[in-house]
């Protein structure tokens, strides 16, 4: 099994894809592939249909896109396990996880993930309601679920993957969430495999100019 992903400084969607499969303790080659370069389009060229990442290669089988990774993984290796058990929570999970999947488009473009800097950025009134919105659901699911295992339904799950870059977003740009969302990004910050990426995206030294927002803020 092959995930073809970008920059770990920069690539949000390659992170969620790969941490699933970290987490899960799967056996998988990881090939990073520098973004906005020729060989980046070379690497991909007839092999994805939309020459973007993540993208996972499973013997004949190929998955292009994020979300629709998690799940063939989930239901192909993990036998469901990574949604919770119960039908109505595993429906508000992937009601969150499409939520961010789809939305939050003022948060992404004006705060692009940028693991290795510190940045200030002017946000607008919309990224400043995307905030408000992410806060209040790891408030809303930390106070339902924050004594069963820290996670935003207790077990950690696929929506933790969804939203652990905006974790990295919000350390980058100084984003202060309250206590029970801060508790959250502790929680992500302190997990060994998010730490492992967060490794290997510090001794990254590409920039990708469109990511690079703001100004520094040390």
């Amino acid at each position: 099994m092959k995930l073809y992903i970008g920059n770990k400084n920069y690539s949000t969607w390659s992170l969620r894809a790969w941490l699933l499969l970290e987490k899960s303790g799967l056996n998988f080659q990881e090939t990073l592939l520098k973004l906005e370069t020729d060989a980046f389009y070379q690497a991909l060229s007839g092999v994805s249909p939309t020459n973007k990442v993540p993208l996972l290669i499973d013997g004949d089988v190929v998955v292009w896109e994020s979300l629709a990774i998690c799940e063939y993984i989930n239901e192909t290796y993990l036998s469901g396990r990574a949604w919770p058990a119960n039908p109505e929570l595993r429906a508000r999970a992937r009601s969150l996880s499409s939520e961010m999947h789809s939305g939050f488009l003022a948060l992404r473009s004006e705060m692009p993930m940028n693991i290795r800097a510190k940045r200030h950025v002017n946000l607008s009134a919309a990224a400043q309601k995307d905030i408000e919105r992410i806060t209040q659901i790891w408030r809303e699911q930390l106070q339902e679920f924050g004594q069963q295992g820290g996670w935003l339904f207790g077990d950690w799950s696929i929506v933790d993957a969804m939203f652990a870059p905006v974790v990295m977003r919000f350390l980058t740009y100084g984003i202060e969430p309250g206590p029970e969302a801060s508790a959250y990004m502790e929680k992500v910050l302190t997990c060994p495999a998010i730490q492992r990426w967060r490794a290997d995206a510090l001794l990254e030294q590409d920039i990708v100019p469109s990511d690079e927002a703001g100004i520094p803020s040390d």
